[in-house]
């Protein structure tokens, strides 16, 4: 056997080899390609730590102003998730609504806050009377300032404990409707 034709098959088995893995790298890099796109579709493009947002009025007072440890925001349907967002929404007066959840959903454009786990939402009058709403989730409207829930509600006022099932509230009406199951207990002074 001639020097070359050694030579040849010495290497033929490395060649074989390199080519082996040449392949192997182009079709793995084109199906991590297919998985990272899936991926991206359903992940976290942007997220924030220890945030605080104040908006204004037209005015020049204080609307709201918002902190949350942590926000994220879903690229394929651009929601906003909080954790444990805590909401002061003052709407222009010296009282504000004190709202805060142990996480929340902002839906496209902010048209609802799905308020999710602890929903909690107190509010002290202008005699210094504390008000304090209670449920598992709530879901509130920024445009109309209402939110609504079906599920069990406690409100705790100066004058008693109300409890019911389902609410509508009107937070620039101070107003809340308790939809069914409504039980009341009030001190008599």
């Amino acid at each position: 056997m001639s020097a070359n034709m050694r030579l040849a098959l010495f290497f033929l088995p490395f060649a074989v080899l390199v080519a082996a893995l040449g392949y192997w790298n182009i079709n793995t890099s084109s199906e991590i390609e297919a998985t990272a796109l899936t991926v991206d579709d359903n992940s976290i493009d942007f997220f924030a730590v220890n945030t605080q947002t104040i908006q204004f009025t037209d005015n020049g007072t204080i609307h709201y102003e918002l902190s949350s440890p942590r926000i994220e925001h879903t690229q394929h349907d651009d929601i906003t998730l909080l954790l444990q967002p805590d909401l002061l929404l003052f709407r222009g007066t010296e009282l504000p609504w004190h709202i805060t959840s142990e996480r929340s959903e902002v839906s496209p454009e902010g048209k609802e806050v799905e308020l999710i786990k602890n929903v909690r939402i107190e509010r002290t009058d202008e005699k210094g009377r504390p008000t304090i709403l209670t449920t598992e989730q709530l879901t509130y409207v920024p445009d109309t300032e209402y939110a609504h829930t079906q599920l069990a509600v406690k409100i705790e006022a100066a004058n008693g404990i109300t409890t019911g099932v389902g609410m509508q509230t009107y937070l620039n009406e101070s107003k809340m409707h308790l939809l069914s199951n409504v039980r009341g207990q009030h001190d008599v002074r």
